[in-house]
């Protein structure tokens, strides 16, 4: 059972996950917060599998939420799927920065939502090449250019990360490239570790930055 806890400041969207999540097997919502503060104590709390939080928020914003119980200095930080629209995309690198494992749009269907719930829980992160793009005609990335080398991947690796940068699953990274799927989790893993990504949605921003999900 995927325990999920949600934190939006509108109660309609707090109202339409929970119907949604309630209603697929396999996954509960543990609990609920209508600002950051409270979202920050209560996930803390109860420990779900996943927390999906609004970035803007009263007292305590989605940003400051997620580095308080995701951040690179917090141990055992749970996995935060950031609720975003398109006119909030500047902010989301800093959500990144802050340990946000993946994002999703407010107005998402329910077959979307399911699918980041389970890939968070999982670990992943589930991109749609939409909102990569938009994303990034807003996202400042860091200095690439600065990097003696700016891409140290492999030609293999380079291909699946272009792959997954066109939101392909590694089921589907490997049927078009006519490998196995452990070959390809292979492959993710080892292009995170090179370029020092903590997760798929940091790849895949790097994908985009060396124009690879053409």
């Amino acid at each position: 059972m995927i325990r999920v806890f949600i934190a939006d400041d509108q109660e309609m969207v707090r109202t339409g996950f929970r119907m949604i999540l309630d209603a697929t097997d396999g996954i509960e919502v543990v609990g609920e917060a209508d600002n950051g503060r409270d979202a920050v104590t209560k996930a803390k709390h109860l420990r779900p599998d996943v927390c999906l939080f609004d970035i803007r928020m009263p007292e305590l914003d989605g940003l400051a939420a997620t580095a308080l119980v995701a951040g690179p200095d917090v141990d055992e930080p749970l996995k935060v799927v950031i609720i975003t629209t398109f006119d909030l995309d500047e902010y989301v690198y800093g959500a990144l920065q802050g340990g946000a494992i993946g994002f999703l749009l407010k107005n998402a269907g329910p077959d979307l939502l399911i699918a980041a719930i389970r890939a968070a829980a999982e670990g992943n992160s589930l991109i749609s090449p939409e909102i990569t793009k938009r994303l990034l005609e807003h996202v400042v990335l860091p200095d690439a250019a600065s990097e003696v080398d700016p891409n140290p991947l492999t030609d293999r690796e380079t291909e699946v990360v272009g792959a997954v940068a066109r939101g392909l699953s590694n089921a589907e990274v490997a049927e078009e490239l006519y490998v196995s799927v452990s070959t390809v989790k292979a492959h993710v893993a080892s292009s995170m570790t090179k370029l020092g990504a903590r997760n798929r949605v940091e790849l895949v921003i790097w994908a985009y930055e060396q124009q690879l999900a053409g």
